[in-house]
C-alpha cells in the first residue's frame, strides 16, 4: 500500500537557480499529496558534503540525506544533463549509500536537459547506477527540456501529467512488490 511506503524525492541538480528543482519541487507536491511520509533532497541546497571517504565525519544534512535514501522504499530521481552525463552532485549524493541496505527498493527517473539529446544514454547511467543497488527501475522514465519551466513553475498540462504518471505507476510497481 502507498500509505505504508517511505519515499523520497531526490533533485540531483546543484545550481542554485535549478529547473531541475522547480520540476522535482512539483514532483515532491505531487507525492506528498499521495503519501505524507515523503521527504526532499535538494541538492541545490549545497548542503551535502563532498565525499571523502568512509572513516570522515559529514555534516548533519549529509548523513540525513543518506539515511533518507536507505529508509526510502521508493527513491523519484530528478537529474539535470551535463556534459552527456547526471549530475556529479547526484553521484556524491550516492557515495554515501550502503549497497546491502537498498535491494528491492523502485526508483522513478525524471531527466532534464537544454535540448532533445542525450536521454536514453543518461537513462541507461542512471539505471546502472540504480542496478549497482539492486533498485528497480521504472522503466518508464520522464524525458523534459529547459522550456517545460517557465517563471519557477511547471505549467504545461502534459508534463505536469507525464510527471504524475511516473510517480503514480512507480509507486504502483513498489506497491506490488511489498505487498507481503
Amino acid at each position: 500500500m502507498v500509505d505504508d511506503m517511505k519515499i523520497v524525492v531526490i533533485s540531483g541538480s546543484p545550481r542554485k537557480n535549478a529547473n531541475t528543482q522547480v520540476i522535482m519541487k512539483y514532483v515532491f507536491e505531487y507525492t506528498k499529496s499521495k503519501n505524507q511520509d515523503t521527504k526532499f533532497i535538494n541538492l541545490s541546497e549545497g548542503l551535502i558534503e563532498y565525499y571523502r571517504g568512509p572513516d570522515v565525519e559529514y555534516n548533519e544534512a549529509t548523513k540525513t540525506a543518506a539515511s533518507d535514501i536507505m529508509d526510502a522504499d521508493v527513491w523519484l530521481i530528478g537529474s539535470p544533463i551535463y556534459n552527456s552525463f547526471f549530475s556529479s552532485a547526484l553521484k556524491n549524493l550516492f557515495e554515501y549509500i550502503d549497497y546491502k541496505k537498498t535491494p528491492g527498493k523502485v526508483a522513478g527517473i525524471t531527466i532534464l536537459a537544454a535540448g532533445n539529446v542525450g536521454f536514453v544514454n543518461v537513462q541507461t547511467l542512471i539505471t546502472q547506477l540504480l542496478s549497482y543497488f539492486r533498485v528497480i527501475a521504472n522503466p518508464k522514465a520522464v524525458f523534459l527540456t529547459t522550456e517545460s519551466v517557465s517563471e519557477n513553475s511547471v505549467t504545461d498540462k502534459d508534463v505536469q501529467n507525464r510527471l504524475k504518471e511516473m510517480v503514480d505507476e512507480t509507486l504502483e510497481i513498489a506497491s506490488k512488490l511489498h505487498k507481503d
